[in-house]
Formats: C-alpha cells, sequence, structure tokens
C-alpha cells in the first residue's frame, strides 16, 4: 500500500512538473499540432485528408480578426483572469431548463482546451481544463493567449488557425483581412465542418453583421494595455 501511495504521489508531482514545463515553453515555442488536429486527420478517410496550419505571429494577425473573436468569443477576455463567473451562470440556467447546450468557456479556457486536452466532455476534462486555463493565464500574458487561439482554433474542415482560414476562405494573408472577412470566419466556429465563411449561408450572414456591430460598440482595443 505504501508503494502504491508513493507511486501516485511520484506520478501527480512529475504531472505538475510536465504540464507547467509544457506551458512554459510554448510561452515561446509556436503550438506545432493540438490534440484535436491529431484526431481529425485519423478519422477522415484516405481521400478527405487534409491538414492546413499555418503558424503566424500576432503582429500578423489582421487587427480585426483579434477584436472579432474577442466580440463573438469572449467580450470581458481583457478583464476577467481566466474565467467568466456571469457567463458561466448565465450557460449553466440556460442549460438546466433543458435548451439547447450552451458553453459559457473563455478563449482563455479553449485555449487552454484546444492546445493540451482532448475535445469530448467530461467531468475530468473540465478539471483539466480549469488547471490548464490557471496555468496559461499565470504564466502567458493575454496576447499570448489570443494568439496561440488564433493559431490553433479549427476554422473550417482540416483548416487549423486563423492564417490557413483566410487563405482557404478568401485567398488572402490574415494580416489583410477586412472586418467582414474576419467576422465571417469567426461566424463559423460554433461548427467550422458544417458553415461556410464563403459564400456565408443566410445564418453565417447574419451572424456576421452581429460580430461586425460588436466590433463597432467595443470601444479602444488594446492587448497591451
Amino acid at each position: 500500500m505504501k508503494r502504491l501511495f508513493r507511486f501516485i504521489g511520484k506520478l501527480f508531482i512529475w504531472s505538475i512538473i510536465l504540464s507547467v514545463g509544457l506551458v512554459v515553453l510554448f510561452k515561446y515555442v509556436p503550438v506545432p499540432m493540438t490534440p484535436l488536429m491529431g484526431i481529425r486527420y485519423f478519422e477522415s478517410t484516405e481521400e478527405s485528408k487534409t491538414w492546413k496550419h499555418d503558424w503566424v505571429s500576432i503582429d500578423n494577425i489582421s487587427k480585426n480578426m483579434q477584436l472579432a473573436v474577442i466580440c463573438s468569443e469572449d467580450q470581458k477576455f481583457l478583464e476577467h483572469n481566466g474565467f467568466d463567473i456571469e457567463a458561466i451562470e448565465k450557460a449553466y440556467e440556460h442549460n438546466r431548463e433543458g435548451k439547447r447546450i450552451r458553453g459559457g468557456s473563455t478563449i482563455s479556457q479553449q485555449t487552454a482546451k484546444n492546445v493540451f486536452l482532448w475535445p469530448n466532455r467530461s467531468w475530468l476534462r473540465k478539471g483539466l481544463e480549469v488547471y490548464f486555463t490557471f496555468l496559461i493565464e499565470t504564466i502567458w500574458s493575454k496576447e499570448r493567449i489570443l494568439e496561440v487561439y488564433l493559431n490553433s482554433i479549427e476554422m473550417g474542415p482540416g483548416v487549423y488557425g486563423v492564417e490557413a482560414a483566410s487563405q482557404h476562405w478568401f485567398k488572402k494573408s490574415s494580416a489583410n483581412l477586412t472586418a467582414y472577412e474576419a467576422a465571417a470566419i469567426v461566424s463559423i466556429l460554433p461548427n467550422p465542418r458544417k458553415y461556410r465563411a464563403n459564400p456565408a449561408s443566410t445564418y453565417i450572414q447574419k451572424r456576421k453583421e452581429w460580430i461586425v456591430k460588436q466590433m463597432r460598440f467595443y470601444g479602444e482595443f488594446d492587448l497591451n494595455k
């Protein structure tokens, strides 16, 4: 029994060391791939296997894209410490009423999940998501969190990150995305394998217009503020 507890203790300590080390590493090094990228690749058939992922510095990502994703996904991103308690409470009440499941995750939580964890829902994964969110909020800057998020999320079938998405949907660099183009890409995030950013369906067009309106009302946007 003592050996078992000693083993569990060592496993726990090494898990902490390795997870912190990985977060520190990715503070400086581009994330080459995520668990979701690997899962999607092996799930797809030989005919549909695609993997488009080009890492770019946040300095080379249009401010329109940065603001669009904040206005759509997490308008309190620059204010909270990784968790938007009000949004979580609203999502809980909404889901308890039996309506379509709504998430309350912040950009920080989504980044932690995308980079370090697997996609399915479970209490274990949610607990680890909280842990990794705390780590990246402590070790990374807001600018780095947004940079990793924009370079890692799924933005189309086999398309990951804003640069690959920009080339895929609009045949241009992410540095040159207009407000409406950025909003179009962000509009498909709820289901990027189903929706198309260009040409946009009626549903995506409405989402796009709502995001652009939020961008106009957002006010001053400065990640380094």
